[in-house]
This record gives structure tokens, C-alpha cells and sequence, in this order.
């Protein structure tokens, strides 16, 4: 990561409430063809969340400390703020003299963006600017909620306007609303939510995922982080929701690779 900052941009995408089993199944039958393409292998990595809950896992990523892998560690960190004693600040670890990712990427001379989508980026309410705040500029509007159907088109077409008119480097933030409860109108008929709403809630922004590949890929080379925040349960063992400690909601789905300059098209 210390030959990466400055001379990549870079990409953070939470693909909000997302199941890895969900995820992983979708990509295995086809469904996700942008995503086979980025990701390394062409499949998720099996992680653990550092939050059961959009806020907590979001507080903690912009920290730096990203999805877990499930396998045993201590795992190295790509980012990380000064903290005496890390174990998991590593030879390549990039650190930075800051309480938070973008504040240290600040530093570093990024111009920071969010893009916001479910309620807690939504700066109606002090709790819903908390992380928005941590950006030098943050955008939300209602067409970019879990209510609106095409709400990952409306975020891209945000984020175009405003990366297009960056020169130097950007790291993005994207939270994509469209896995979160509702989801049932991905798919035709359906009347409740559940693991097949959900997948075809991901095969629509897989749909649309090549667009801000190529946009932030356009300028510079670019680091792409693409991963769920938790996962939810639709029944399992009486659960419904997240904020629990479930498989289903601390398993999540996660993908790191390197989009090479104007190669995604």
C-alpha cells in the first residue's frame, strides 16, 4: 500500500447488507458477470465484519480496519492509523497520523468523497452526518435510498460528475442501498424480501458496476475494495434482521484488486 497512495485513486465500495452465501451462489451461476471479471479468481473472499450493523462495520472500515479473513491470523492491515502495539500493521501496511481513513488520505493529498445510500448517510440527523462528515464533500438525496429502484445508477451518475471534475487523486466511497431491506422489487412477483430478492438486487448493480470501474479507472490506475458491511437473516433460526450475532450477518463477501488505467471499458 506505500507504493499505492499517491499514485492510485482509490475505490471503497459497501455493497450494504449483503450475504456472502448470497453473493457467492449468484456469482457461481453466472449472474454476476462484472464482478467475475474484477474480482481476483473470479470469486469472493470469505471475511468476518468488523459490525453487525451498517454503523458499527462502517465506524470501524473507515478506521481501517476492513473485513477479516476467516481464516486464522493475525492478518496485515492495508491501511492503518497509528496505534501503538498493532498486530496487524505489517511491512506494508500504509499508516497515517489520523483518527480515520479519509482524514489520513486527506493528508496524503486525496480529495475524499462519499456517496451515500441507506439512512445513515443520509445528514437528515446528526447520526445520519456523522460519517458523511468524515469527507471533505458527501452527497446523498432520496433517489439514492432503499426506496428507489435505481438508486445504484442515480450514486454512479453523482459520482461521475464529481470525480470527472477532480485532477488529483480521489478515493471514493460508495454505500450501495440496493441489497438493504427492501429488495423485494428486484424481482418480479415477489412480496416479501429474502435470499432470492437479495441476489437479484446484486445481478442489477452488477449490471451497472462496469460504469464507475471505468470512471474511476479513467485517470490513474485504481484500487478497488468491493465487500459487504453484514449480512441479514430472512429466518434463520427465528432471526430476521441484523444487529445479532448470526453466520449470516458476521459472514460477508469481499474482493480487493487493481483496476489498470483505461482498461475497463
Amino acid at each position: 500500500m506505500r507504493a499505492v497512495i499517491g499514485t492510485h485513486d482509490l475505490l471503497l465500495v459497501t455493497l450494504d447488507t449483503l450475504r456472502y452465501d448470497v453473493a457467492a451462489e449468484a456469482l457461481a451461476a453466472g449472474r454476476l458477470p462484472n464482478l467475475a471479471r474484477a474480482l481476483p479468481g473470479g470469486v469472493w473472499e470469505r471475511r468476518h465484519t468488523p459490525g453487525s450493523f451498517t454503523y458499527a462495520a462502517h465506524a470501524a472500515m473507515l478506521a481501517g480496519f476492513l473485513p477479516t479473513p476467516v481464516t486464522p491470523g493475525p492478518h496485515p492491515r492495508l491501511f492503518a492509523a497509528a496505534f501503538p502495539g498493532s498486530e496487524t500493521t505489517a511491512e506494508g501496511t500504509w499508516c497515517f497520523n489520523a483518527a480515520d481513513l479519509p482524514a489520513g488520505l486527506a493528508q496524503a493529498g486525496y480529495h475524499t468523497i462519499c456517496v451515500g445510500g441507506v439512512g445513515f448517510f443520509n445528514k437528515r440527523t446528526p447520526l445520519g452526518s456523522s460519517l458523511p462528515d468524515l469527507f471533505a464533500e458527501s452527497h446523498w438525496e432520496p433517489e439514492f435510498g432503499v426506496t428507489a429502484p435505481d438508486s445504484f445508477e442515480r450514486q454512479i451518475d453523482r459520482a461521475a460528475r464529481v470525480v470527472e471534475s477532480r485532477e488529483g487523486p480521489v478515493f471514493l466511497f460508495v454505500n450501495v442501498s440496493a441489497l438493504h431491506q427492501p429488495n423485494h422489487f428486484y424481482l418480479p412477483a415477489a412480496t416479501a424480501d429474502g435470499p432470492a430478492s437479495q441476489a437479484a438486487a446484486l445481478a442489477y448493480v452488477d449490471r451497472h458496476i462496469g460504469r464507475l470501474f471505468a470512471l474511476m479507472s479513467a485517470r490513474r490506475p485504481c484500487l478497488a475494495i468491493v465487500c459487504s458491511d453484514h449480512g441479514t437473516a430472512y429466518g434463520e433460526d427465528g432471526h430476521v434482521g441484523h444487529r445479532i450475532g448470526h453466520e449470516v450477518v458476521w459472514t460477508v463477501p469481499y474482493g480487493e484488486f487493481m483496476l489498470g488505467k483505461g482498461t475497463w471499458r
